[in-house]
C-alpha cells in the first residue's frame, strides 16, 4: 500500500503519467496514508503484548517518540540521497524507504513470551539514552544546516552518523536481549518434564471429554431467538477494569466515550496549533528563519513529550500509584498555557508556546494508548488502539477547519475588504480561535477527571498482578520439572 500509493503520487506530480481524476488521486493518497496505520499497529501492538506485565507506558513512549522523530529523520535522509534540489524526490523516498524497511524487518516482528527475571528496565533505559542522543543530534544538525550552507557530501556525512545512531540499539541492546532470551529458552527446554505415558494421556482426555458432555447436557446452548437479546445483554454488561473487553463492550463503555471526547478536544487543540504554527508566526511578523525554528522546536519537543510521558507516568504509577488518566489531565491543563500564549500574542512568546504545544501533543499519545490497554485489556487492543487514534482527525477537523480556518479567513477578508484574500496579519488572526481552543481544552481536562474518578480504585491496585502471577506460575512449573528430573 505504501509503495503503490506514494509511487503513483510521485509519478503524477513529476509528470510521468497522465493526470488522473480527483477521485483516483485521493485513492492514491488514501492507500499511502493508511499503510502507516498497518505498520504502526503491527509494531506497537506486538511490543505491548510482549511486555504485558510491566513497562507498558515505557514501551509506548519509546515507540511513539521515534515516530515523533521520523519526519526529521526522513528529511535528513532525503537531503543526503537526493541533495534537496528536487522537492518531488521526497515523495519517491517516502514510497520506497518505509516499504523496504517493513519487508526487511517483517520476520522479526512477533509476540514472544518474556523469560523470568529479565532485566527489562536496563534495556529500556539504553533505548532511552540512545534516542535522546539521536534527538539531540538531529536538533543540532537542523540548526547548523540552517545557519550555514551544506554540500551534498556534508549531507551524506551527517546522514551516515544519523544511521549509526538509528542502528545502535539493534547492536547494543536487541542482539544482547535476543541472546539472553534464546539462552533461557534452551535452558527451559532442557528442564521440561518428559511426556506422560499414552495411557495416562488417554485417560485424562476421556475424563475431560466426559466432563464437557455433562456440562453441555446440564447447560444446553441458547436458541437462536435469544441470541440477539443475550448479545445485547453481554454488550451492556462489561467486565471489571483490566479484564478483556469485547469490541462492542468497549464501544458503549462510558470510559471509552469519556476518553474519546477528551482526546477529540485535547489532541484536536494541540494539533490545531501545530498545523498553523507557520501561519501564526507569519501573521505575528516573525521572520522566515524564525518560523522554521518554530517548526523544528515543535518536532523535537513532540519527541520529548512522548518519551517523558511514557517513562514518567510509569514511574508515578509504580511508585506512588498515580492513575494514568490523572497524568493525562495534567498534560491537558499544561497545553492550555501554550494556547493562551498564542491567543494573547505576547512578544517573543511563540517560542515558548511551540515548546509547550509540541511537548503536550506528544505526551498525550502514550498516555491515551496506555490507558486503553490497561482499562480494556489486550485481547482486542489493535482495534481499540486505532479507535482512540480516530479521535485525532475528528478533533482536528472541528477545531482546525471549522473554528480556526473559518475565523482566519473571516479576519483576512475583513482586513482586505473583500472575500478573496487569504492572507491575514496581526494579533486578531488567531486570537478568537485559540481562546475557543483553550476553553475546549479546559473542558476536556474536566471531562478526563471523570475518567480519573471511575478508574481510581483500579489504578490504586496492582494492575499488572495477573501478568506477573502468570510468569511466576510458569517459572515455578519449570522449577518443579527440574526437581522431578533430578
Amino acid at each position: 500500500m505504501n509503495l503503490t500509493g506514494y509511487l503513483m503520487v510521485y509519478l503524477v506530480v513529476a509528470g510521468r503519467t497522465t493526470r488522473p481524476p480527483l477521485w483516483l488521486m485521493c485513492a492514491y493518497v488514501c492507500a499511502g496514508a493508511n499503510s502507516q496505520s498497518f505498520a504502526g499497529t503491527g509494531a506497537l501492538i506486538t511490543c505491548v503484548k510482549s511486555f504485558p506485565g510491566s513497562g507498558r507506558g515505557v514501551v509506548l513512549g519509546l515507540l511513539k517518540g521515534y515516530v515523533g522523530l521520523s519526519g526529521a529523520i526522513l528529511t535528513q535522509l532525503y537531503l543526503a540521497i537526493y541533495g534537496g534540489d528536487d522537492s518531488k524526490s521526497i515523495l519517491m523516498l517516502i514510497a520506497w524507504l518505509p516499504a523496504s524497511v517493513s519487508v526487511v524487518f517483517l520476520p522479526v516482528v512477533r509476540v514472544k513470551p518474556p523469560p523470568p527475571r529479565r532485566n527489562e528496565d536496563g534495556a529500556f533505559f539504553c533505548f532511552l539514552y540512545i534516542s535522546v542522543a539521536l534527538a539531540s543530534y538531529i536538533l543540532v544538525m537542523i540548526i547548523v544546516q540552517k545557519q550555514s550552507g551544506f554540500s551534498h557530501a556534508a549531507y551524506a556525512a551527517s546522514a551516515t552518523a544519523l544511521l549509526i545512531l538509528l542502528t545502535l540499539p539493534l547492536l547494543s541492546v536487541v542482539v544482547r536481549q535476543e541472546y539472553y532470551w534464546y539462552y533461557w529458552l534452551e535452558k527451559r527446554e532442557l528442564q521440561q518434564e518428559p511426556p506422560p505415558e499414552p495411557r495416562t494421556s488417554t485417560w485424562v482426555t476421556v475424563e475431560k471429554l466426559t466432563a464437557e458432555v455433562v456440562q453441555v447436557a446440564e447447560h444446553p446452548p441458547p436458541s437462536s431467538s435469544s441470541c440477539l437479546g443475550s448479545g445485547l445483554k453481554h454488550m451492556f454488561n462489561p467486565p471489571a477494569h483490566g479484564e478483556d473487553y469485547s469490541i462492542p463492550q468497549a464501544l458503549v463503555s462510558v470510559d471509552m466515550l469519556v476518553l474519546f471526547l477528551a482526546t477529540i478536544c485535547g489532541v484536536g487543540g494541540t494539533l490545531t496549533a501545530i498545523d498553523n504554527i507557520g501561519q501564526i508566526g507569519q501573521s505575528l511578523g516573525y521572520p522566515a528563519q524564525s518560523v522554521n525554528t518554530l517548526v523544528s522546536l515543535v518536532s523535537v519537543w513532540n519527541y520529548a513529550g512522548r518519551v517523558t510521558a511514557g517513562f514518567a507516568s510509569e514511574a508515578l504509577l509504580a511508585r506512588h500509584g498515580v492513575p494514568r488518566p490523572l497524568a493525562l489531565t495534567l498534560v491537558l491543563l499544561l497545553s492550555c498555557a501554550g494556547h493562551l500564549l498564542i491567543a494573547l500574542a505576547v512578544p517573543r512568546s511563540l517560542y515558548a508556546a511551540s515548546i509547550i504545544v509540541g511537548f503536550c501533543f506528544g505526551a498525550q499519545w502514550p498516555l491515551i494508548y496506555a490507558i486503553i490497554s490497561e482499562v480494556f485489556g489486550l485481547r482486542y487492543y489493535a482495534t481499540l488502539y486505532n479507535l482512540g487514534a480516530a479521535a485525532s482527525p475528528v478533533g482536528a477537523y472541528v477545531l482546525n477547519v471549522c473554528v480556526a480556518g473559518r475565523l482566519y479567513d473571516a479576519e483576512a477578508a475583513r482586513q482586505r475588504g473583500n472575500g478573496e484574500s487569504r492572507t491575514c496579519m496581526g494579533v486578531r488572526c488567531f486570537r478568537e480561535s485559540f481562546l475557543i481552543v483553550t476553553a475546549v481544552t479546559v473542558g476536556s481536562a474536566l471531562v478526563s477527571l471523570l475518567l480519573v474518578w471511575r478508574t481510581w480504585s483500579f489504578y490504586k491496585g496492582d494492575i499488572y498482578a495477573k501478568f506477573r502471577d502468570a510468569v511466576a506460575v510458569q517459572e515455578s512449573s519449570h522449577g518443579a520439572c527440574a526437581v522431578q528430573q533430578r
